[in-house]
């Protein structure tokens, strides 16, 4: 296969960049360096890349419309793995214009040009984050996602319909990927795992909302790859079980299918940073603080659907995938 994907300077795409080197295809990545976090912890990432001749990088935004429009034109593509996104549910309430720049006329572009390049497969990047209000647990993509309670969410859930449309239309295979809190080595700094760590390390107290009373399926980024890896062979069809008068969310009368990607194993945070406590050999000093805008209390994904798609099935404990981390965290920084 000769694969683009998108983001692949962040912390999943250049996960995903070496796996899909190690089963022996062509990847082109892109990424626009941006500064929402450290551009040299991306260019670190990319390094891991460089010396691989079948990976090939370009400084590319998503929204610049004649750079993708070039891109495309430029190479055959046989499958686009697209991840790059502006990122963070907080980060949004204070910069809504970055998503809807890039999460939405970015998107766009991958759209068309996918459609241009007649793409095999596209999977994209969706998020636990569009069940918003939904309280029934676990997650499924068979329930109603219409009421996401941030702008982040709200463009995920968009890229869903976009990425159907253009199925129904024009006959495009695609793949919408809901992530569910996704960690390992070399994760965003953003990231709960990331903060807390750390802030032990350097004696500070870490910031525990809604007073830890918060669950989270926290999945290893190499279960997330292993996933994707499984799917790329296997676009997405039309479901002859489709019903227009009941229709279910997840499958479409169009070649297009959503997945949930997580571990199926929601974890107390208490739970977790007790793990990265044991990890790390230092004991955490909670601040303990209310609930923050835009965020839900647990996520908990149904990935049945996943697990008959492909056989996807989740085998890293949290324990094991903490102390990867932290081993990670203290060469990285020499902590």
């Amino acid at each position: 296969m000769h694969i683009l994907v998108t983001g692949a300077a962040g912390f999943i795409g250049c996960h995903a960049c070496l796996s899909f080197l190690r089963a022996g295809h062509t990847v082109v990545g892109i990424d626009n360096l941006n500064d929402y976090y450290s551009p040299a912890l991306k260019e670190d990432r990319l390094a891991l890349l460089r010396d691989d001749a079948s990976f090939r990088f370009e400084r590319l935004d998503l929204a610049d419309d004649s750079g993708m429009e070039r891109l495309f034109g430029k190479e055959r593509f046989s499958h686009v793995v697209h991840l790059a996104a502006q990122a963070g549910v907080r980060y949004s309430l204070e910069n809504p214009r970055a998503y809807i720049q890039s999460n939405l006329a970015g998107f766009g572009n991958i759209l068309e040009g996918c459609r241009q390049a007649r793409v095999e497969h596209l999977i994209y990047a969706s998020s636990s984050s569009v069940y918003g209000l939904n309280t029934q647990m676990p997650f499924s993509t068979s329930q109603n996602v219409d009421h996401p309670i941030s702008l982040y969410a709200a463009t995920k859930k968009s890229n869903e319909l976009m990425a159907h449309s253009y199925s129904h239309l024009y006959g495009l295979s695609c793949t919408g990927l809901r992530f569910f809190t996704v960690y390992g080595p070399w994760g965003r700094p953003d990231m709960a795992l990331f903060i807390f760590t750390k802030a032990m390390l350097e004696g500070r107290p870490i910031p525990v909302f809604n007073e830890g009373k918060m669950q989270r399926d926290f999945t290893y980024i190499d279960d997330i790859v292993e996933g994707m890896q499984r799917l790329l062979g296997h676009p997405a069809t039309p479901s002859p079980n489709w019903n227009p008068a009941a229709p279910d969310p997840a499958t479409s009368s169009a070649p297009h299918r959503l997945y949930n990607i997580g571990n199926n194993q929601p974890v107390a945070l208490l739970e977790f940073i007790r793990e990265l406590e044991q990890a790390l050999g230092e004991k955490a000093r909670l601040e303990l603080l209310p609930m923050q805008a835009g965020d839900v209390v647990a996520t908990y994904a149904d990935i049945e659907p996943l697990a008959q798609a492909v056989g996807f099935a989740p085998k890293t404990p949290l324990a094991e995938g903490i102390r990867n981390f932290v081993a990670w965290y203290r060469a990285y920084y020499q902590q």
